[in-house]
């Protein structure tokens, strides 16, 4: 005998294989979120389908071409999905839509749509065709809603604020430092986090630097050791156009240089190695920052992956254009050498940032801390 409990219990099942499903989704998806679904009849599943790469089709589109492929007849069933459908017309039709036309009967969204073009116009669109829909919050499966939301955070960031999300991954020591006096730092960290970093590095839409780390590391600024389908851009801030044309992150396509000076010369030298240059000044002749966040929300970056040093950290930090801090900490001390952040100095610890840890765990001998920042409301 099936019972409310039993069902509640199935489709909660479902649910958390859609989720599996969304994390088959690649790197590729970006502008767009990473979205699962799962087709439901009778109790098994018909039809699984994830979205696929930029201006390719979505999860509930794939979802109902595999149940297709298989035979099945979806008339009635039950669509399990990661994200609201949605409800416009982008570089694909509308999903709502094409559930309405499959014909199925209920859709159990694990969470609504923070794009102000769809935020609750897909859930309508399949209301008002007459299909019973659910979110998991109003199931009871908060935490669902909150897996769902946590496996697109740059993208809802995005949405709800204009800009992306931005993680600053430093690596020191036990004692705060990431190079010794001399300027030494290679390697605090061992092999296994320096892996670890580069799979932070490629889920990232950029990675932003300072020029003092080209300056001084000459650094390649691609992903490394990891299959990825595609590199990331590269943004360095760079006021005054310091910069070697002949650095190597110029090897490749898609880079960015910020600026806070106009220097025709230079400028044009920087355009012949195919980068682009963009100059946004503040009132005191440095580079706006949250002016550069908002321009890379307009571009569409869900996610910026920072990796500089302590003056452009503490810069980032300081303008509040910071999310999330990845650190690695190596077993070992290092007395006198460069700290992870330069920061203005404080006469009150409560006016220190204020942040909450969400997850520790060792990568090999080092420690990964992801530490999320309380942005003042």
């Amino acid at each position: 005998m099936t019972t409310a409990a039993t069902l509640r219990t199935d489709e909660r099942r479902f649910m958390e294989l859609a989720l599996e499903m969304a994390s088959n989704a690649t790197i590729e998806t970006s502008p767009n979120p990473k979205v699962g679904c799962v087709i439901v009849k009778d109790g098994s599943v018909i039809g699984r389908g994830w979205t696929q790469p930029v201006g390719q089709a979505h999860a509930e589109v794939q979802a109902l071409r595999d149940a297709a492929a298989q035979g099945y007849d979806v008339k009635g069933a039950v669509a399990y999905v990661t994200l609201e459908p949605c409800s416009h017309f982008g570089r694909t039709p509308p999903c709502a839509n094409a559930l309405v036309d499959a014909g199925v009967a209920r859709v159990v969204a694990a969470i609504g749509d923070a794009n102000p073009q769809v935020a609750g116009r897909g859930f309508a669109i399949l209301q008002q065709a007459g299909i019973s829909v659910a979110s998991a919050a109003e199931l009871g499966w908060q935490d669902i809603a909150d897996t769902a939301r946590e496996m697109n955070i740059g993208f809802f960031k995005r949405m709800e604020t204009g800009t992306p999300w931005v993680r600053l991954k430093v690596a020191g020591s036990l004692d705060g430092k990431t190079a010794l006096p001399n300027g030494q730092s290679q390697w605090i960290t061992g092999p296994e986090a320096r892996q670890d970093g580069h799979r932070w590095r490629a889920r990232a839409d950029a990675i932003l630097t300072g020029i003092g780390t080209v300056i001084a590391d000459n650094p390649a600024l691609t992903v490394r050791g990891i299959s990825t389908p595609r590199q990331p851009h590269k943004i360095v801030l760079d006021s005054q156009l310091r910069i070697d044309p002949n650095a190597q992150l110029f090897n490749a396509a898609n880079v960015m240089i910020v600026c806070a000076q106009e220097n025709a010369e230079k400028q044009a030298a920087l355009i012949a190695r195919g980068a682009e240059v963009l100059c946004l000044p503040d009132s005191q002749g440095r580079i706006d920052l949250p002016a550069l966040m908002r321009e890379l929300g307009r571009r569409q970056y869900n996610e910026v992956h920072v990796e500089a040093g302590a003056t452009l950290n503490g810069a980032l930090m300081t303008a509040g254009c910071v999310d999330e801090l990845l650190v690695y900490l190596a077993p070992k001390l290092l007395g006198n050498g460069a700290g992870l952040f330069k920061l203005p100095t404080l006469s009150h610890v409560d006016q220190s940032p204020q942040l909450s840890i969400n997850d520790l765990t060792t990568i090999g001998d080092d420690i990964r801390l992801l530490a999320r920042i309380k942005h003042k409301a």
